[in-house]
């Protein structure tokens, strides 16, 4: 029962029966709402953020028609080498499962661009990060290793121009970042998605295509899992019409058609 103001908690009360086999009857109120998801009381921030909208990507793909650019969005995700939820044990005992090596936080991140163009097949470029829980290692990616991945993109795509967007990351604000994207302004410009808002990325949708992908799987040690991902994600790339897909959800479309600056 809502009992908001103007959910019907101030109307009359209705005697019906809920259960008429057993006779039972119940006081309910008119216009009951039912479960579900209510109507979001505060905006969800994204309308404050106008470097996606008017002049930005979402309006009628103004920066990268401007450049004749790729849009490209990037995100991460991670797997490491634990016992899937689900793992067959004896009733009342913990599933357990052996792995190589003691180190069972080891993990492999995925960081990847989901890259899109009108009349273009669509792409996805990654990179992985090995995480082996050694004393001074790092756990996340690297400065270096997004400027790897950037590289390769404006290498790999034709006319090489790319309009970024990606989550507000620290080490994507970080100032050597920054200043990698100042020095490559003319086939390199970035745009900040909303707080909160990954559902405005397809490269989530990306990740979720991987993650179901590997379901029932259980790696004995990172190589393994290592070999796996790359595998998986090699169907993905294989299959441009999946990362269409990945796209649709977002509400995002590609509706104009760049003039390609060669």
């Amino acid at each position: 029962m809502d009992a908001r103001a103007g959910g019907g908690a101030d109307q009359g009360v209705v005697r019906c029966r809920l259960h008429p086999a057993r006779g039972v009857a119940a006081a309910a109120p008119q216009r009951l709402v039912g479960a579900g998801p209510r109507p979001p009381r505060r905006p969800t921030r994204r309308s404050g953020c106008h470097r996606l909208e008017a002049g930005g990507v979402a309006a009628g793909g103004g920066a990268a028609g401007d450049l004749g650019a790729w849009i490209c969005f990037e995100d991460e995700t991670g797997q490491g080498l634990r016992s899937p939820p689900d793992a067959p044990s004896r009733r009342g005992q913990r599933p357990q499962v052996r792995v190589h090596g003691r180190r069972h936080g080891s993990r492999v991140s995925v960081a990847g661009m989901g890259c899109y163009r009108p009349g273009e097949r669509s792409r996805l470029i990654y990179r992985l990060h090995h995480y082996h829980r050694r004393t001074g290692e790092r756990a996340a990616f690297t400065l270096n290793e997004y400027k790897s991945m950037l590289q390769a993109a404006h290498q790999q795509l034709p006319a090489g121009k790319i309009v970024l967007a990606w989550d507000n990351l620290g080490i994507h604000h970080a100032t050597a970042m920054r200043a990698f994207i100042d020095a490559h302004a003319d086939w390199l410009r970035v745009f900040y998605l909303p707080p909160h808002a990954s559902e405005l990325n397809p490269a989530e949708n990306v990740w979720s295509l991987l993650k179901r992908s590997m379901a029932n799987f259980l790696a004995t040690d990172l190589d393994h899992l290592t070999q796996v991902i790359k595998h998986r994600l090699k169907v993905i790339q294989h299959h441009p019409e999946a990362l269409n897909g990945c796209l649709q959800p977002t509400g995002l479309t590609l509706t104009t058609t760049p003039a390609i600056n060669k």
